[in-house]
């Protein structure tokens, strides 16, 4: 068993509580990683208020990033030492995972929102030797450790902040993943993006690097709507302020853009981005949005050749996907790390409070250091 200390939910809508935690040892298939960084993401906030119905107690955290500290028998492509960040589970052998499709894993739901391993046992307890969600994004990463297999933790090169690369795994690559691999829009091309925060702005960034030439950013604050500028957008709405649809309309030289994406997980945005495209568009929806949540579209508005798309974790294979991002960033064409700010683990719920509120874009917490095997 590996001590630790994690951040753990015991009830609906409740603060994150730091515990001290037992870590099993890796079984044959996953690694033990020591985290160094993890990305609070919108997603960790919708299961601890229950909108997906994840069972408590458990651990969040999915944007981990660390060293591995133990490998299980069966490993073959990580080693002792190496620098990884920590992405979604799956199963990598069903027909689209192995067609490089593995964010539509079949048992993606279940990989990543069960709160436990496939089988049903956890690798987390607490003091009292009591059970712990531990396989959240088969990582469960807001602590000194994390569990996770070996097809969901990718190596990376050692020469960068590794601390910062967490948020790469999950929100990030959702945004940029989302233009370079799913919606790829050509040069030239217009795209409106609902919603600025580290999502959509980091989808305005693979815009830029692609080679769009409109690219919208909507929004409701205005300081996100500036720092969207700076990173990539030519034009900006304020959709408390105007109507956004029109706005992007007049803006269009072709009466709507080329693309859309919805970051925000709300329905009646979901159909501004749809009736914001021209004829023909395509919108991508990556918000999140609460089981149940229903949106209401013009049936007319598609039949003449609008489409919308799906899109989760940016049709991405991270093993791939993910280092590219990192070289991107490199050469100075994906500054994510404009979006973050750094917290100690002890001040998580701050972390979150700040982010809900918007004050932060993606903030990143830090496990403290000391913690023994």
């Amino acid at each position: 068993m590996f001590e630790g200390r994690a951040a753990v939910v015991r009830g609906k809508a409740q603060p994150l509580v730091i515990e001290d935690v037992r870590y099993e040892a890796p079984r044959h298939d996953e690694v033990l990683v020591r985290i160094v960084g993890t990305g609070v993401c919108h997603t960790d906030m919708v299961v601890r208020d229950q909108g997906y119905a994840v069972p408590l107690p458990l651990v969040l955290g999915h944007e981990g990033a660390g060293i591995v500290e133990r490998i299980g028998a069966d490993v073959t492509t990580l080693a002792v030492g190496d620098h990884v960040v920590l992405t979604y589970g799956h199963c990598g052998q069903c027909h689209n995972c192995k067609s490089g499709r593995p964010g539509y894993c079949v048992e993606f739901y279940d990989r990543n929102f069960k709160g436990a391993r496939m089988d049903g046992s956890q690798g987390i307890c607490d003091r009292h030797g009591h059970a712990l969600g531990s396989a959240f994004f088969a990582q469960s990463s807001f602590g000194t450790f994390a569990l996770a297999t070996e097809r969901n933790a990718v190596k990376i090169r050692t020469d960068v902040p590794l601390e910062l690369m967490g948020p790469l795994g999950c929100g990030v690559q959702t945004g940029a993943g989302a233009v370079l691999n799913a919606l790829k829009p050509h040069a030239g091309s217009s795209i409106a993006i609902f919603g600025a925060g580290s999502v959509g702005l980091s989808a305005a960034m693979a815009a830029a690097a692609v080679g769009c030439t409109t690219i919208i950013m909507v929004d409701l604050h205005d300081d996100r709507l500036r720092l969207a500028m700076e990173l990539g957008a030519t034009h900006i709405v304020n959709g408390g302020k105007e109507d956004a649809v029109a706005r992007i309309q007049e803006l269009s030289a072709t009466g709507g853009v080329d693309f859309s994406l919805e970051c925000t997980g709300n329905a009646k945005v979901l159909a501004q981005a749809v009736d914001a495209l021209r004829i023909p568009g395509t919108c991508g929806l990556i918000g999140a949005a609460d089981m149940g949540v229903c949106a209401s579209l013009d049936m007319n508005t598609l039949l003449f050749g609008r489409t919308v798309r799906g899109i989760i974790e940016g049709d991405s294979v991270p093993q791939v996907f993910i280092p590219q991002l990192i070289e991107l960033w490199r050469a100075g064409r994906f500054p994510f790390d404009r979006l973050v700010k750094f917290y100690d683990l002890a001040d998580i719920n701050q972390a979150i409070e700040d982010s809900e509120s918007g004050r932060v874009l993606k903030p990143i917490v830090r496990p403290s250091t000391g913690e023994s095997a």
